[in-house]
This record gives structure tokens, C-alpha cells and sequence, in this order.
């Protein structure tokens, strides 16, 4: 039987706040300085090798470090690959954060269809441990994961990351 929100929170529960968001393999383009008249030009490949799905919980609690969590799931474009996160992938990460939090959970995230499918909701159901909290509808100042998602693609700019082409001299 699940605890309650009070019940929870008087035992020393995490909140714990979850979003998603996704990045394109190709170098995302972004601004830098250079010499004058000299623009600064970083060659990569034309083709995109895919896509990168990432989900990221943060837990905060009074008295304790705040804690990231993270899954990713990179997509290919191959026939019949799932193109995002399903049901087993968030869960497993709230599983993860709570093994390592050793704490019950107060889990708040947004009106994702997966977040609130029935494969969801049973499995939620199975874990006394977790109680959730739905956002509004969109709601994305109320969520702190979107400021890490924010830097994390601002970091991202003019970064031309290495193939496995090999460099010769």
C-alpha cells in the first residue's frame, strides 16, 4: 500500500523532478569568436548519424546533496527502432535513482503520453516506494531538469566532435 504525500515527506522522501528532451548527432551550429575578417569555419560530415534521447531526474531533499540521474537512448534511424524513451526506460531510471537514493521518492514530471499510458500507471502502482505528481499542462518553469537540458545544448554549440576517421600528419 502506498504512503501518502505527508506520510512520505515526514520519512525523509526525495523530490525528485523528471524531463526528457532530444539532440540531433550533427554538430548544432552556434556563435564564436574569431580574428577579425578571419570567420572561423569547423568542417564535419553532411550526413546525421542520428539522435540522442535523454531523460534526467533530479533529486533534491533538506540536509542532503542534490543528485542527477540520467538515461539515454541514441537512435540510429534503423527500420523498427523506437525513435524515444518507452515506459522500461523511465522506470528503470526511477528504479536506479531510488537503489541509489535508498529513500522514497516524490516523483513530479510532466503529462508525457508515456508518463501517464496504463503500462505506466501499473507500473507506478507496484512501487510503494513512489508517489507521483503530474505538472500542469505545460508547465516548463516549474521543472528545474529543463535548466540542465538548457545548458547541456548551449554547451553543445560549435562542438565538432571526433569520427573514427583517423588523422594523418
Amino acid at each position: 500500500m502506498a504512503c501518502g504525500k505527508r506520510t512520505q515527506a515526514a520519512l525523509g522522501a526525495f523530490v525528485c523532478f523528471e524531463d526528457e528532451a532530444g539532440q540531433h548527432l550533427t554538430p548544432p551550429r552556434g556563435r564564436t569568436w574569431g580574428r577579425r575578417g578571419q570567420t572561423p569555419i569547423v568542417k564535419v560530415a553532411g550526413r546525421s548519424s542520428g539522435r540522442v534521447s535523454i531523460a534526467g531526474v533530479i533529486a533534491v531533499r533538506p540536509g542532503a546533496r542534490t543528485r542527477l540521474f540520467y538515461r539515454l537512448r541514441i537512435h540510429r534511424g534503423r527500420k523498427n527502432e523506437r525513435r524515444s524513451l518507452s515506459e522500461r526506460d523511465y522506470i528503470g531510471l526511477i528504479d536506479a535513482a531510488h537503489q541509489q537514493l535508498r529513500a522514497p521518492i516524490i516523483l513530479v514530471w510532466d503529462r508525457l503520453n508515456t508518463h501517464v499510458s496504463a503500462t505506466m500507471k501499473q507500473m507506478i502502482a507496484e512501487r510503494a516506494w513512489l508517489t507521483v505528481v503530474l505538472l500542469a499542462a505545460y508547465a516548463p518553469d516549474l521543472n528545474p531538469v529543463e535548466g540542465v537540458w538548457s545548458h547541456v545544448k548551449r554547451s553543445l554549440a560549435n562542438l565538432a566532435a571526433l569520427t573514427s576517421m583517423r588523422w594523418r600528419r
